[in-house]
């Protein structure tokens, strides 16, 4: 049984992103760990949805013209491998306007920075975690940022992300200016790479990653 933040994230988003009817196999999310059942359960409320005018994505159970399902999502192959094991151990179930993913790691919900790799704690349930989306909705999806881009630029496709031309670990300003469209998977790719690389490198080393609109 959902709880009522669960209940009250679902009636504020968007409708399914998938249309029809759908088994939803926890069996197959079970690299979620005790988490499986939980998101199974949300999915099979409503199979993927936007919220906060599409600062927030939570993955429909199989990929939709609009998203990348949740289990493609979570395959090797197509971004995490950029990661090495940074991405280890977590399964990717949501993301915010940026592509900072919400996952499960452990016996806790964290965001995980594609542009460090790194984990930061969120809740320790999907409840709570729903509940912490919901009192935090700006910090935890980006809302703002996401409202003044599309108000200057359109509607953001559901394949894209809003990706700093400039990283905000490289000092980066949280301004439309330094934010560009670009597809889910090359921008997680791409912030993958530096990831990886500047978390060797001594202090004040020079990065440089570019951006073309």
């Amino acid at each position: 049984m959902l709880g009522p933040a669960i209940q009250r994230l679902l009636s504020v988003s968007s409708p399914s992103l998938f249309n029809g009817d759908a088994a939803i196999e926890p069996g197959k999310l079970k690299a979620a760990g005790v988490f499986a059942n939980d998101i199974a359960s949300i999915l099979e409320a409503k199979n993927g949805f936007f919220a906060f005018e599409g600062a927030l994505r939570f993955f429909p159970y199989t990929s939709v013209p609009v998203s990348y399902g949740i289990l493609e999502w979570n395959e090797a192959a197509l971004w995490r491998y950029e990661f090495e094991d940074l991405a280890e151990g977590c399964f990717f179930f949501a993301e915010d306007i940026f592509g900072v993913q919400f996952c499960t790691s452990g016996n806790a919900i964290a965001s995980f920075d594609p542009e460090t790799g790194q984990r930061t704690f969120v809740a320790e349930s999907l409840e709570a975690w729903g509940k912490a989306v919901l009192d935090d909705y700006e910090v935890l999806t980006g809302h703002r940022l996401a409202h003044e881009w599309q108000e200057r630029n359109g509607k953001l496709p559901g394949r894209k992300r809003l990706v700093p031309k400039i990283l905000f670990v490289l000092g980066g300003q949280f301004d439309i200016s330094n934010l560009a469209a670009m597809d889910v998977i090359e921008g997680m790719r791409a912030r993958g790479c530096v990831a990886r690389q500047i978390r060797y490198l001594p202090e004040g080393a020079k990065v440089r990653f570019d951006i073309t609109e």
